[in-house]
């Protein structure tokens, strides 16, 4: 049997987390004459249910593993979710993510940036969070509908007139959104987005019908005359969520949002 170096990967990890886990945590005696203070694999086997020849090979990175073969050696081996996410992703399985985690500190985080308007998004687009930068210059989501509080749906709408080359960012955009949702096939808010998108802007059936996908690239353009270049930025502590920042792509663009964020900071005294 051969190897290749991911499965490599996955036998490796397998095998320190392994040697990390004590007999006590999976209900096993330490026992006298044992060398090491992990499980033995013939115990990780066992407990997994599968043979200890095959174990060994997957320690080895010698035999491809089924997902439910997968979660149960992960189950055995006490991981934590963040653990059993890479284990997962080694052996193929993507698609997994962690719940959301410190939200708060992301919105802590973009309230900070008083001349750098910002969104938080989740792998939807719907909106999250924002800062007062984005509600001064760009548009306050508050007034939104919420059903229709995603960015999608706010290009095609609400900001429709005020992007220029919008097919470019919204196209860019949609190519994102699919990338994040196609593995989320009978996710309910995926559906009324993609309904909302057909009824809306129905000119543009064509776009909404592509299954292409694609990682959001920085674009430079102007929104309500201001240049900006947009960036999808992807926080560590968050595998579902995305900050979207709008920073200056020049001189005046930069005077304008400074002047903006001192107007709000005096009309807040």
């Amino acid at each position: 049997m051969s190897t290749d170096p991911i499965r490599r990967e996955l036998g490796g990890f397998l095998r320190a987390v392994r040697e990390h886990t004590a007999p006590a945590d999976v209900g096993l005696s330490p026992g006298a004459r044992r060398r090491t203070p992990g499980l033995r694999r013939e115990e990780v086997a066992t407990l997994s249910g599968v043979s200890i020849a095959w174990y060994t090979w997957l320690e080895q990175g010698r035999v491809t593993v089924s997902r439910q073969v997968l979660d149960s050696v992960c189950r055995v081996l006490r991981m934590d979710a963040r653990a059993r996410r890479h284990a997962l992703e080694l052996a193929g399985f993507h698609g997994e993510t962690a719940p959301s985690a410190g939200l708060d500190d992301l919105r802590r985080l973009i309230d900070a940036w008083p001349t750098t308007p910002a969104l938080l998004l989740d792998q939807r687009l719907d909106i999250t969070g924002w800062n007062s930068a984005y509600r001064d210059v760009v548009l306050d989501p508050s007034s939104v509908a919420s059903e229709r509080r995603n960015l999608l749906l706010v290009l095609v709408g609400e900001l429709r007139d005020a992007i220029a080359d919008w097919p470019r960012l919204v196209r860019g955009m949609y190519g994102q959104f699919r990338s994040g949702t196609d593995r989320l096939p009978d996710d309910p808010r995926v559906g009324d987005i993609r309904r909302l998108l057909a009824a809306e802007r129905p000119d543009l059936a064509h776009w909404w019908q592509c299954r292409s996908v694609s990682d959001f690239a920085p674009t430079t353009l102007k929104i309500r005359g201001v240049s900006m270049t947009l960036s999808l930025l992807r926080p560590v502590a968050s595998a579902d969520a995305f900050v979207l920042t709008h920073t200056p792509a020049d001189g005046s663009a930069q005077t304008r949002l400074v002047a903006g964020a001192d107007s709000t900071s005096r009309s807040a005294m």
